[in-house]
């Protein structure tokens, strides 16, 4: 079963339609990058997942639950970290983690481990006893994070988590988010910075003026866009080696061109995936000593750039 799913989901203020007619499915374990500028959609598609807000059309699910007919079990499934949050002056750390434990109903023989524990996860023991007012920028968003685990979710919900902070902390936050993503959480995050999603996201969307333009994995929206893709190859020895590789694929089905800079090839491959063993059988079994073949990774930010250029023209 799918971890989110949306059907058909609008959104309208007024004269202003936010999201228009969204259709979105995200497995369990993935983490989904929510691209697009801002004012795109992305915060209103996830305040309704977070029960905040009802949908105007459309429905939209949380491990199989309505969140507009059960939202507060919708709430227990999910961690919410908005783009902006509230701190209090005069309350330590440990005092507002065991607030929202408290709200959570976390029995009170429990918290005090549990709190340790989300502490240790990102990384703030030592700022136990601080005041939330006295950390910098990228502490109070760990320790925003931190509240959001409590509960221990299935999903987390992060608006924006990296915004505002310096580049060590960005670095930072998404070595704590792929930590989590090993630890088997959902993760549905948005941002209009994209190399903060590109290391990460296994799975991504692109908003633009509440649209979905596009939406699955990012080797396959290159492929689809492009329509093939680029293979790196390497070979070993002499020079001519290049030359006799170029020679041999010229008329090999599935490669719509090939270039050849020494013995450093680019392939454009326009197969599918699971041939292309046969393509470097058939290069290794005409004797062409191949070092590294390998699919050149796919460029997020290149995908951005063709598919909203695309809908503004």
């Amino acid at each position: 079963m799918a971890m989110i799913q949306i059907k058909d989901l609008t959104k309208t203020y007024r004269d202003l339609t936010a999201v228009r007619d969204l259709n979105l499915t995200i497995e369990k374990g993935d983490v989904f990058g929510f691209i697009g500028p801002n004012g795109a959609g992305k915060t209103t598609t996830i305040k309704v997942l977070a029960t905040l807000l009802e949908p105007s059309t459309g429905q939209a699910y949380v491990d199989g639950v309505d969140v507009v007919r059960n939202p507060l079990e919708v709430r227990r499934l999910i961690g919410y970290m908005p783009d902006f949050f509230g701190v209090y002056d005069d309350v330590k750390v440990w005092e507002y983690l065991d607030f929202f434990a408290a709200a959570y109903k976390i029995p009170v023989n429990k918290r005090k481990g549990i709190i340790d524990d989300v502490l240790e996860l990102t990384d703030l023991t030592v700022k136990r006893e601080a005041y939330v007012e006295s950390l910098s920028r990228g502490m109070k968003q760990r320790l925003c994070l931190a509240k959001t685990l409590v509960h221990d979710p299935k999903v987390l919900l992060l608006d924006e988590p990296a915004s505002g902070l310096d580049p060590r902390a960005r670095i930072e936050f998404r070595a704590l988010l792929k930590e989590l993503q090993a630890m088997g959480k959902t993760i549905f995050v948005s941002s209009h910075i994209l190399p903060e999603l590109a290391d990460f996201c296994n799975v991504v969307g692109i908003m633009e003026r509440g649209n979905l333009i596009v939406a699955g994995r990012v080797s396959d929206i290159v492929q689809k866009l492009e329509g093939g893709i680029v293979l790196d190859v390497r070979l070993t020895g002499e020079e001519e080696n290049g030359a006799r590789a170029l020679q041999l694929l010229q008329g090999y089905p599935e490669i719509r061109d090939v270039r050849a800079e020494g013995n450093h090839l680019e392939i454009e491959y326009t197969g599918a995936h699971e041939h292309l063993p046969q393509l470097l059988s058939h290069l290794v079994g005409n004797g062409l000593p191949v070092a590294t073949f390998a699919q050149r990774a796919a460029d997020l930010e290149d995908v951005f750039m063709k598919v909203t250029a695309g809908a503004v023209q």
